[in-house]
């Protein structure tokens, strides 16, 4: 495998984590979302759950709010923010598991942890809002709100995130070495072309 890491960012609804699944199993190699949560709780101390909601979503809708968050957020570990140090940790995680095993990783940023190195293959998956609002509402239920706002919430906490810790738009295509639409493609293809390329 000429690229030994695959890392996989993706729009709420879009598959991307599906897709990301299948290429590690057909590529017969680990694949990194719930499992690399786990080793970041392991190695900070804090919950799986607190790692899940704020390692990848910024905890405000605008970068304004992210830094006045800061203010108040705890301490810990030298006087960083409990967000500052879980980005560290979760950076040194993913530097680490590259270094050691070829793999798929999910989200965190690792596009741009990882960007100077030749081995890694880094994919946008995106889709249209129709298609992952219908594709949320079918795996997830419905809730109190709208899917298209489900959508907006969850993708723009993650591009204020990214932007915040990289100085990167997320989702510009310039950041990317491929960029794929899943409701035109369809899983399965967005799989084969993310294999035939890694290959």
């Amino acid at each position: 495998m000429s690229k030994r890491i695959i890392t996989v960012s993706r729009q709420f609804g879009s598959g991307g984590r599906t897709i990301a699944k299948a290429v590690a199993e057909r590529l017969g190699v680990a694949y990194y979302d719930k499992e690399l949560i786990q080793k970041v709780a392991e190695k900070t101390g804090f919950s799986s759950e607190y790692i899940e909601e704020n390692g990848e979503y910024a905890p405000s809708r605008s970068i304004f709010a992210l830094a006045s968050s800061y203010i108040g957020a705890p301490r810990v570990m030298g006087g960083m923010s409990a967000y500052d140090y879980l980005w560290v940790v979760q950076r040194n995680t993913i530097i680490e598991i590259a270094d050691t095993e070829p793999c798929v990783i999910v989200g965190r940023c690792a596009d741009y942890i990882l960007r100077d190195r030749d081995d890694v293959l880094n994919v946008f998956v995106h889709a249209p809002t129709e298609a992952r609002a219908e594709r949320i509402v079918r795996l997830y239920g419905e809730n109190e709100k709208k899917p298209e706002d489900r959508l907006k919430d969850k993708d723009s906490k993650r591009a204020i995130n990214y932007k915040h810790f990289t100085g990167r738009t997320w989702g510009d295509a310039n950041n990317y070495d491929v960029c794929i639409n899943s409701d035109k493609l369809g899983i399965d293809k967005c799989v084969d072309l993310i294999v035939s390329i890694a290959e």
